[in-house]
């Protein structure tokens, strides 16, 4: 069994590595105070999407005209069942948000699962095949990069029809690249290691190479840009949303609700601060957790 020193007067086999690193990434992530705050705020977005039928005060669909541009509860004329107001048709605010958050974070982690499978594999391809096929895959990745990505996918939607698998697929399908980039050049680096000359040597297929002692090796960097990812597709969701051809009027959606408050900012302000706020505090979370996270998986930074 072979053995490693992660520490003067310390000698530990090998197995017992990865243990070590994961203490020292999460003493690293719990000393963070942007980390810790980060973490809290994703949390509570995230329960309150699992539990939006049982903490949304109303039916984020309902419809009163009788209790329409209702202000905030702090306000004068406001009412404590609708705690941020009410919206040109009467829906209650809250709730639309809270329901808004699920379709921000099924979007979000469904269409970095999309690239992540796509960009991993032709990474992975890219980088242990090399010659022709990397030239291939290196080159449909330069020709994706030079199209707009938003306004790649707002073509997409346009043409397929809003839904929610649309945008998912559709923001899926055009961030894969970032992926195949950063997978290829660390397996470049990697197949010409000790481990993976050894791993032929002793006969290992080259399935078996790339998912055994390649793939494990980016985990780090895949694990980061994802985080990031999960952010930069939820401003994507409510881009399109905002532009009329997200997931369409049957789920309630932050950029959605932004749009229809645009044009009501100087009679109720509440209409279109709201789910603003909502899209910062969420991506500013994923942020701060994701950098903070790149920082504590790089043995550079102490």
């Amino acid at each position: 069994m072979s053995i490693g020193t992660l520490a003067p007067g310390r000698v530990i086999v090998a197995s017992e590595l990865p243990e070590a690193e994961r203490s020292r990434t999460w003493r690293k992530l719990s000393r963070n105070p942007a980390a810790i705050a980060g973490a809290l705020i994703l949390l509570i977005v995230i329960a309150a999407a699992v539990a939006a039928p049982y903490v949304a005060p109303h039916d984020p669909m309902r419809q009163s005209l009788l209790r329409r541009f209702t202000p905030p509860v702090w306000l004068q004329g406001g009412n404590p069942s609708y705690p941020l107001g009410t919206d040109q048709v009467g829906r209650d605010i809250l709730s639309r948000i809270i329901y808004g958050a699920r379709v921000s974070l099924v979007v979000g982690l469904a269409a970095v699962a999309v690239s992540l499978v796509v960009g991993v594999t032709l990474g992975l391809l890219s980088g242990f095949l090399r010659g022709r096929v990397d030239a291939v895959i290196m080159t449909v990745v330069d020709v994706t990069l030079s199209f707009p990505q938003l306004l790649l996918a707002l073509a997409f939607v346009a043409a397929l029809g809003p839904s929610l698998a649309t945008i998912i697929v559709v923001l899926g399908l055009t961030g894969w690249e970032r992926y195949t980039r950063v997978v290829r050049a660390e397996v470049l680096a990697l197949r010409e290691k000790d481990f993976v000359e050894a791993a032929r040597a002793m006969g290992a297929s080259p399935m078996r190479t790339i998912l055994r002692h390649l793939l494990p090796n980016t985990f780090s960097s895949i694990i980061v840009m994802s985080t990031l990812q999960v952010a930069q597709a939820i401003l994507q969701e409510a881009a399109l949303s905002f532009l009329g051809v997200g997931t369409g009027s049957c789920h309630p959606t932050w950029g959605q609700m932004i749009a229809l408050g645009r044009d009501f900012v100087s009679v109720a302000w509440w209409l279109a601060t709201f789910p603003g706020l909502a899209i910062l505090l969420s991506v500013l979370a994923i942020n701060l957790v994701g950098d903070r996270l790149r920082d504590a998986l790089d043995p550079r930074v102490g």
